[in-house]
């Protein structure tokens, strides 16, 4: 049976009581004032339109007594889309290995294209991971590697040679842990260096390519070895990236055979995509159902405006 049957994919009320059970799991919280377990649920009120409000909790705390979902304080507030129908949107994109395109959404969820695509990127911005505590440690093999995709905003179409054109990316993948992505202006040390210092513990072992940019890091980590992909060598005993060249196939099948175009200042969140699939997979021991659990608890404390990601399909 698919997991899209479940009540809280299909009933709104049930929906509320499903993402109420996630982020209160420790008690009600206020998102005005922050208090905890100091509100009661409002049964029945109805708006100015004579409709019965879902969810609904009003705050008790001295100088507060706010009403508010649980909605509130994240990323889908203020959406008018039915709960439950973005619940499935959340299980569809971090159920999809490569993604699931704003066109198929908007026909799942009977939705417009523009909700769609709104309601993407509001997830993508949950799946972000701000915490970025530094990856690898003792015993630890982070791998590095760098990939190029699209086309820079403003950049004529045409046939440009090289890759001066399109977007560089920086990937740090830790064998049998997460992945790190990073939409970067180049591919110089002064753009590398600080963010795989800032993100790699100095007791990890770190490996890449034949990169110049690279050539520096043994003197500030455990080891750090290359393979010379020039010369036909992709491995040489434990020696090797094809760790992280699988995450390139993945997120590069992922853009070009389902998102198809995505503009430069959007980049970062589908990054933020594919890097939390990855991250939280099922080598790892998180199925679908955890993943969009995961997906879900990160939708507090975050809020994306309709000007924020512009109005361009893609």
């Amino acid at each position: 049976m698919s997991l899209l049957s479940r009540k809280y994919f299909q009933n709104e009320k049930a929906a509320f009581d499903h993402l109420e059970s996630i982020l209160w799991a420790d008690g009600v919280v206020c998102p005005h004032c922050g208090s905890v377990d100091s509100a009661g649920k409002l049964d029945g009120v109805k708006n100015k339109k004579g409709v019965v409000r879902l969810g609904l909790w009003k705050c008790y705390s001295k100088g507060c007594r706010k009403q508010f979902t649980v909605r509130v304080g994240t990323v889908f507030e203020s959406a008018h889309i039915p709960l439950h129908k973005m619940l499935q949107a959340v299980y569809l994109m971090s159920a999809s290995k490569k993604g699931i395109s704003a066109h198929q959404l908007h026909r799942t969820l009977e939705i417009t294209y523009k909700s769609a695509w709104f309601l993407a990127h509001r997830i993508r911005e949950a799946m972000r991971d701000g915490t970025l505590a530094p990856m690898g440690g003792q015993g630890g093999v982070v791998e590095i590697d760098e990939t190029f995709i699209g086309r820079l905003d403003g950049m004529p179409k045409g046939k440009q040679g090289g890759w001066a054109h399109k977007n560089v990316v920086l990937t740090l993948v830790e064998r049998g842990g997460s992945a790190r992505s990073f939409h970067i202006g180049s591919t110089s040390m002064a753009e590398i260096l600080p963010i795989v210092h800032t993100n790699v513990r100095r007791e990890s072992a770190v490996m890449t390519d034949e990169a110049s940019w690279y050539r520096s890091l043994g003197a500030r980590y455990v080891s750090h070895d290359a393979v010379n992909h020039k010369a036909y060598e992709w491995a040489r005993g434990g020696v090797t990236t094809n760790t992280i060249e699988g995450y390139f196939s993945i997120f590069k099948r992922g853009m070009k055979g389902v998102y198809q175009h995505c503009k430069e200042k959007h980049l970062h969140r589908y990054l933020a995509e594919f890097d939390f699939r990855y991250s939280n997979r099922v080598a790892l021991g998180v199925d679908d159902a955890a993943r969009t659990e995961r997906a879900l608890q990160g939708i507090v404390g975050k809020r994306l405006t309709y000007r924020g990601p512009g109005e361009s399909a893609n």
